[in-house]
């Protein structure tokens, strides 16, 4: 099967090339002018790295391999300034590029130093994990973490392109996989009905990178994103849409100190929505539990058992989606009806917390 393009339109529009096989296309989305390309890279995906190096290598340019730890532990102010040091060490200039191959830790980390780099070098992203093809990867959302909270420091800068070449997908460990699948279920119920539809027919092919929805799903979401982001890059309506189950996803993130994957974190927040949405009578019933089953029938969780709630709350009073000391949540009026919540009463928050607490 081809290549298939997706435009992500505004300001600065940009294709997302999806395939099996298509790491050909990369010198293609980096343009002629660039000369040297530094490829910052996951020190454990050296099998996927190289290939991309070899490619861009082959096209004539010179290749900087900049290996980063892997996960989140890459995304702090330490490790950019060591890129930034290495970019200034080999020359990187305005005309020259960064191409980001990982995960979403990665792609955010190369994009935000890419994003700062000279204020702003050309950007490839190449995701490798399931997670960072549907979320991470589009949007041209950058940042690092900081002991605050998750991606506080960061900026809106949308790459050049992004390469999701779903043979890496092989290669990504089944956890990890299942991960990724809470954003995919998260742009079905926000935006897309079909994508429900195909995770209930198929539960189990959608844990896997061989099923037969799997590039269907991944395509469907990617455009799900694409079109919000390309009607609103910098959050001040629309994309807020895209945080749905994240105010307490991130909490619970920054709770385990990162050590729990992003895409169980978001489902754990996704149900914990569902139940606020349903007790503050804006969510119906069977849209909650619909949305209950369709991720436990991939592996995704819907409880959590970690740190006690004053804790979490105490969190969320970061979330980039407030204003001032008011928090504000996505929740859906129905199935593709997302909307916002502001402001709820403490005593149905912890309700709803209630309501996922094991």
């Amino acid at each position: 099967m081809s290549a298939t393009r997706i435009t992500v339109r505004g300001e600065r529009p940009y294709d997302v090339v999806v395939g099996t096989g298509v790491l050909g296309e990369l010198p293609s989305l980096l343009g002629e002018r660039v000369r040297t390309v530094a490829v910052v890279h996951g020190e454990g995906l050296g099998m996927i790295a190289r290939p991309v190096c070899e490619a861009l290598a082959s096209a004539g340019h010179t290749v900087v391999p900049l290996p980063v730890p892997d996960g989140e532990a890459a995304k702090s102010l330490q490790v950019a300034g060591a890129l930034w040091s290495e970019l200034g060490r080999h020359g990187v200039s305005r005309t020259d590029a960064v191409v980001g191959v990982g995960g979403g830790a990665t792609t955010d980390l190369a994009g935000f130093v890419g994003a700062s780099w000279l204020r702003g070098v050309r950007v490839v992203l190449v995701p490798t994990t399931l997670l960072a093809m549907v979320d991470a990867a589009v949007g041209g959302k950058t940042g690092i973490n900081t002991p605050e909270g998750k991606n506080l420091v960061g900026a809106f800068y949308p790459p050049a392109g992004v390469l999701c070449d779903l043979a890496t997908l092989e290669t990504v460990p089944r956890a990890d996989y299942v991960a990724g699948l809470a954003e995919i279920i998260k742009a079905g119920f926000i935006a897309d009905p079909a994508i429900v539809d195909l995770v209930e027919d198929d539960p189990e092919g959608a844990r896997v990178p061989h099923g037969r929805h799997t590039r269907e799903l991944i395509e469907r979401s990617i455009r799900v994103k694409a079109h919000v982001v390309g009607e609103d890059l910098r959050e001040s309506d629309l994309r807020e849409i895209l945080n749905y189950g994240h105010t307490l996803g991130h909490a619970i993130e920054r709770a385990e100190d990162y050590r729990m994957r992003h895409g169980e974190a978001v489902a754990i927040g996704m149900t914990y929505a569902a139940n606020l949405g349903l007790l503050a009578g804006r969510t119906p019933g069977d849209l909650v539990e619909r949305q209950r089953k369709a991720l436990t029938s991939v592996g995704l969780p819907t409880a959590y058992g970690g740190a006690a709630w004053p804790s979490l709350r105490d969190h969320m009073r970061v979330d980039k989606k407030n204003r001032g000391a008011m928090l504000r949540f996505v929740v859906l009026d129905d199935l593709a009806r997302p909307g916002r919540l502001e402001d709820p009463a403490e005593s149905l928050l912890e309700a709803a917390y209630q309501e996922i607490a094991r």
